[in-house]
């Protein structure tokens, strides 16, 4: 990583990468009742406007 030029470099092969993909999966829901699971549930990410559905 070097801040000074904005630079973030992963020195992995993409073999390695979609072996990792293919093995991930979403973790769980920390919260399944309540105010907190409603609006996890609802909820967007900010890159779409974090607006809830």
């Amino acid at each position: 990583m070097d801040a000074h030029r904005l630079l973030l470099e992963l020195h992995v092969d993409e073999a390695e990468l979609a072996r990792r993909r293919a093995a991930w999966t979403p973790p769980a829901p920390r919260y399944t009742s309540g105010v907190l699971a409603k609006f996890a549930a609802l909820a967007r990410p900010a890159d779409e406007g974090a607006l809830s559905g």
